[in-house]
């Protein structure tokens, strides 16, 4: 049995990989802590054989206000908690961070590979960055360290653009098709590879996503389809997006980044077990028809 603790309590993707491993209770234990207050630096972690730390600030902000408070949480915080857990036993050291380290989204297409140098445009990815060259020394044969860099990250309950996305597909009739690329991954197949990295005991840094690309257009396309509505998809209107670029939204919702596919590949095991119209399915039935 593998002990693991869950940093950042009632966290999305804390909360949905606690329910994943507890889905076997025969061979995880799993807990979790709040890293909100100084009460964690209490804990013994000496019990536990794995830490996955999802503690942090996870949106960007462009407030130049919350520039201290993002390095705090996301690198120092990452790194304090990475110590106690080398000094206190524990064999195997998982953290969150983003495939953000990268940058923003391209107007063009944009394939990230093993060779791609990070280049963080905002303070929310450099502070994820930082902490991932911050606990990179730390690791020995008995301290393993795992980094993850998933791409956005959807499911039952998720933050962010993706819900934007979804309350948008069941209300309007038309929809730019515009051509894009996004690398996505589904919470099921992140969590079902966090658990693969724990039963195998892995290290290194790993680049985990769907096996398929995303275009905008088929995401909201497919979610509409999936609520029994139609929506035309227009092209029409694709100059102005293009002319729209550099806008934080358009980017967000029309820009390309993708992993190049074999990165992701993981031989040991499945764990892209869920295809894209699944995930979607799935999702939306559990989401309703708010």
């Amino acid at each position: 049995m593998k002990r693991v603790l869950i940093t950042g309590k009632n966290s999305y993707i804390g909360t949905s990989l606690e329910n994943w491993l507890m889905r076997e209770p025969d061979q995880y234990k799993v807990d979790t802590v709040d890293m909100k207050d100084g009460s964690w630096k209490e804990k013994d972690f000496s019990i536990y054989d794995v830490i996955f730390h999802v503690a942090g600030i996870a949106h960007v902000s462009s407030d130049p206000k919350m520039e201290d408070i993002y390095y705090k949480v996301n690198r120092d915080l990452t790194i304090e908690t990475a110590e106690k857990a080398k000094a206190e036993g524990v064999k195997q050291f998982i953290f969150m961070s983003s495939i953000i380290v990268y940058g923003d989204s391209s107007s063009s297409k944009r394939v990230i590979d093993r060779n791609t140098v990070p280049t963080p445009s905002n303070f929310y990815g450099n502070s994820k960055l930082q902490a991932e060259e911050g606990i990179k020394d730390l690791e020995l044969d008995d301290f393993k360290i795992v980094v993850l860099r998933p791409p956005m990250i959807y499911g039952k309950g998720s933050k962010g653009n993706y819900p934007k996305l979804a309350n948008l597909a069941k209300k309007i009739p038309v929809f730019p098709d515009f051509d894009n690329e996004r690398s996505m991954l589904h919470i099921d197949n992140l969590c079902e590879f966090i658990k693969v990295m724990i039963d195998h005991e892995e290290t290194g840094l790993y680049f985990p996503q769907n096996k398929e690309y995303v275009k905008t257009s088929e995401l909201v396309k497919t979610i509409a389809e999936v609520h029994g509505k139609k929506i035309w998809m227009i092209s029409w209107m694709n100059w102005v997006i293009r002319m729209m670029f550099g806008i934080g939204i358009v980017n967000k919702v029309f820009g390309n980044l993708v992993y190049e596919k074999s990165m992701s590949d993981y031989d040991k095991a499945n764990y892209r077990i869920r295809t894209f119209r699944e995930s979607i399915e799935l999702t939306e039935v559990v989401r309703g028809d708010e």
